[in-house]
C-alpha cells in the first residue's frame, strides 16, 4: 500500500514536471509578438469596440498556439545543433527534459485546435494564419540557413500577424503605412538578433547556427544603421500623412519614444552586448518598457481622446 502511495506521488510528480518542461518550449515568453495581431483594432480607432476587441484578442490567443507549435517542431528539429549551444542546451527538448514523442503531440493537438478556430473568427484570418504556419515551417526546415532571406522571413511573420489582425475588423481607416513600418522594425530587430548571437559565439558561431558563417560583425551594423534609419524615416512619414490621423498631426508626437526605443535596443546589443533574446529585453530592461508604455499612451491619446 505505501509503495502503491509513493508510486502514484511519483507519476504524478513527473506528469507536473514534464508539463511545466512543455510549457517552457512552447515559450510563453515569446507571445507579446502575437500582440502585433491587434495593431488594427488599436490604430483603426476601434479599441473600445468590444466585439472588435474581443475577436482580436481571440485572434492573437490563435497565433499564440500557432507559434508554439512551430516553437515545438524548430526544437525537435535543431536538437542536435541545441545540444551544441551555450544558451539552447538547457532548452526541455534539447535536454532531454521533455521527450521528443510528447512534444510531437503536443504540436499537433495546438494545430487541431488553433486553426478550426481561426476558421470560425474569419476564413480569411484563417488564411492568414495558414501562411504565417507554412512560412515558419520553411523557415525552420531551409531558409534559416539562408543569410538575409532568414531575417526578412522573421519580419514576414510579422507582417502576417498584423495583416491577420486587419482580416478580423471591419478596417476604416487603418493606414498601409504601418506594413512598412511593420517590416522594418522586425528587420532591425533581427539583425540585432543576429549580431548578438555572432557576438556570443564568436569564431564557432557557424557550428551552432549555420547561417552565421554568412554573416559578420561589420555588414550586420550597416544593415542595423540602414534599417534602423529607414523605421525612424518611415514612421515619422506616417505620423504627419496617413490620412486616418488628427488633422493638427499630432501623432508627431510620439516620434521621439520611437527614437529613443531604437536608440536604446541599439545601446544594448552594441554596448552591453545584449538582445540575443529580445523579448527577454521587453521583459527585463525598464528603460524600454517605460518607453513602450509612454508610446502606447501616446498613441492612445491622439487617436482616443484628440
Amino acid at each position: 500500500m505505501i509503495y502503491l502511495i509513493h508510486y502514484g506521488k511519483f507519476i504524478k510528480g513527473a506528469r507536473a514536471f514534464m508539463l511545466k518542461a512543455l510549457i517552457k518550449s512552447m515559450r510563453l515568453r515569446q507571445w507579446p509578438k502575437n500582440l502585433f495581431v491587434m495593431a488594427a483594432v488599436i490604430f483603426d480607432g476601434k479599441l473600445f469596440n468590444t466585439n472588435a476587441l474581443m475577436i482580436s484578442f481571440a485572434g492573437v490567443f490563435i497565433f499564440c498556439l500557432i507559434s508554439s507549435s512551430v516553437y515545438l517542431i524548430n526544437d525537435i528539429r535543431d536538437i542536435d545543433f541545441d545540444r551544441n549551444h551555450p544558451v539552447k542546451k538547457f532548452r526541455p527538448i534539447a535536454s532531454g527534459k521533455l521527450p521528443i514523442k510528447v512534444a510531437v503531440i503536443a504540436a499537433i493537438a495546438l494545430l487541431v485546435i488553433s486553426f478550426p478556430c481561426a476558421y470560425l473568427l474569419t476564413p480569411h484570418f484563417a488564411l492568414v494564419a495558414g501562411a504565417y504556419f507554412v512560412i515558419n515551417l520553411l523557415y525552420s526546415a531551409y531558409l534559416k540557413h539562408v543569410p538575409l532571406i532568414d531575417v526578412l522571413i522573421i519580419a514576414a511573420g510579422f507582417v502576417l500577424r498584423v495583416g491577420a489582425g486587419v482580416t478580423l475588423i471591419n478596417v476604416q481607416r487603418f493606414s498601409p503605412w504601418l506594413y512598412v513600418v511593420t517590416t522594418l522594425l522586425a528587420l532591425y530587430i533581427g539583425f540585432g538578433k543576429r549580431r548578438a548571437e555572432l557576438n556570443l559565439l564568436t569564431t564557432e558561431a557557424n557550428s551552432h547556427r549555420k547561417v552565421l558563417d554568412g554573416y559578420s560583425i561589420p555588414l550586420l551594423d550597416q544593415l542595423i544603421t540602414i534599417v534602423s534609419s529607414c523605421t525612424i524615416i518611415t514612421y515619422s512619414l506616417y505620423t504627419f500623412s496617413a490620412p486616418n490621423l488628427p488633422e493638427n498631426h499630432a501623432m508627431m508626437l510620439t516620434i521621439p519614444f520611437v527614437m529613443y526605443g531604437i536608440f536604446r535596443y541599439l545601446y544594448l546589443i552594441q554596448i552591453k552586448g545584449e538582445g540575443g533574446a529580445p523579448e527577454d529585453l521587453l521583459l527585463t530592461d525598464r528603460p524600454l518598457q517605460i518607453t513602450i508604455l509612454l508610446f502606447g499612451l501616446a498613441v492612445l491619446s491622439v487617436f482616443y481622446l484628440v
